[in-house]
Order: C-alpha cells, then structure tokens, then sequence
C-alpha cells in the first residue's frame, strides 16, 4: 500500500466510524426491535392455531422469504410512491429489514415454541394460570433460550446486511466509502477498510453471544 493510499485510509476512517455509529447501527437496532416483534407475534399465532390470522401469517412469510431483498427494498422505496406513499430513507430501512428478518425469525420462534413440551402448557392449566399467563412465564422464557443463538445469527447478519440501503440513498458507512472512492479513485484499499470495520464488529457480537449463550445454559441449569 503506497503513502497516498494510507493517508486516505487513515482520513477516512474517522468519517466511516461516524456512519457506522450514527446511522449503520440506529438502522440495525431498530430493524432488529421490529423484527423481534414480528417474529414473536406471528409465532405465537401459528403456535395458537388462530383461524385466519395464521393463514395470513404463512401468507407473508411465503412472500418474504420467496422475494428477494433488494427487491422488496426497491417496491418500497421506488415502487409505492406511484401508489402515493412516500416513505423517507432511512424509515424504509427499517421498516424492510424488519419485515424481511421477522419472516425468517419468526419461523425459528415458531419451531423453539413447538420444541417446548405440551406438558408445560397443561402444567400451567393444572395451576390455574390462564393461556396468555402460561404463555408468558412458562412457554415463551423456554423458547427465547432455544432460538437465542438463531436470533444472535440474525441480528449479525442483518449489520452486514444492511449495508445495501445505500441503493436507496441512505449515508451508511458503505455509502460514505462510495463517496470518498468517488473523490479519490481507491477503490481496494477502502472496501477493505469498511470489510475490517465490520468484521471487528461482528467479531464482537459473535462473543457477546458466546457469553449470551453460557448464561443462557447456566441460568436453565440452575432451573
């Protein structure tokens, strides 16, 4: 790497930093907060068996995981202002990266709901506790152990991915080295520095489940 290389390496970092705090990892957490609660809500319905609304949940996880995301980011963005809805791009984000992860989240909730065993829920009948109690304190505490690691894999892989809405036009740390490869044609010594950046945050999640995990088993040992 010559001497002007790592000048606009070193210069860039700070500027590549700020939009991976300021807006890489706003749009990760909230993706991630919506597609925690799709996924928990549309679980429980199938779970449940709920006339229709289930039929309307395996409805939108067929569509989700069948299309492809940049697509559904596009149709969003691009496709529903001829319908006279106009989203802003940083919302959109969200919004997709919620909807397009809950799909797949939610199918992992629904197996770890149905991996607990059926006893646990009549156990909470036998002590008089109601179905949304039972569901509560019971089944769904079991649940979120099991799916802990699924769900740890999902919110890595959704910082990663998110990094496509700069086709939308949201300054993230990849659109901010689109703009500065712009300004001074070094392409290769850029991409790496965004593909380092994103692998020592990664690396840090992937510990933070690790120990997730060891607290998980040891908490469900000790019960």
């Amino acid at each position: 790497m010559t001497a002007r290389q790592l000048a606009i390496v070193k210069d860039a970092l700070p500027f590549l930093l700020k939009a991976f705090v300021n807006v890489t990892l706003p749009l990760t957490a909230l993706s991630f907060l919506l597609a925690l609660l799709i996924s928990v809500l549309v679980a429980m319905i199938q779970y449940a068996k709920v006339p229709v609304l289930k039929d309307l949940c395996r409805v939108y996880i067929w569509i989700i995981r069948g299309t492809p995301l940049m697509v559904q980011l596009y149709l969003v963005f691009y496709g529903l202002p001829d319908v006279g809805i106009v989203l802003d791009p940083f919302p959109t984000g969200v919004l997709v990266f919620g909807l397009n992860e809950g799909a797949y989240m939610a199918e992992a909730m629904r197996g770890a709901l149905e991996s607990v065993p059926s006893g646990q829920l009549e156990a909470g009948y036998c002590v008089n506790m109601s179905y949304t109690s039972t569901m509560w304190h019971v089944i769904l505490p079991q649940a979120l152990r099991t799916v802990f690691p699924s769900f740890a894999n999902s919110l890595i892989s959704m910082v990663k991915g998110t990094s496509i809405v700069s086709a939308i036009t949201v300054v993230d740390m990849f659109k901010e080295a689109l703009d500065i490869i712009g300004r001074h044609y070094e392409v290769l010594p850029l991409y790496i520095e965004v593909a380092l950046i994103y692998l020592v945050f990664c690396s840090l999640l992937t510990l933070l489940q690790r120990l997730g995990e060891k607290l998980l088993g040891a908490y469900g040992g000790a019960r």
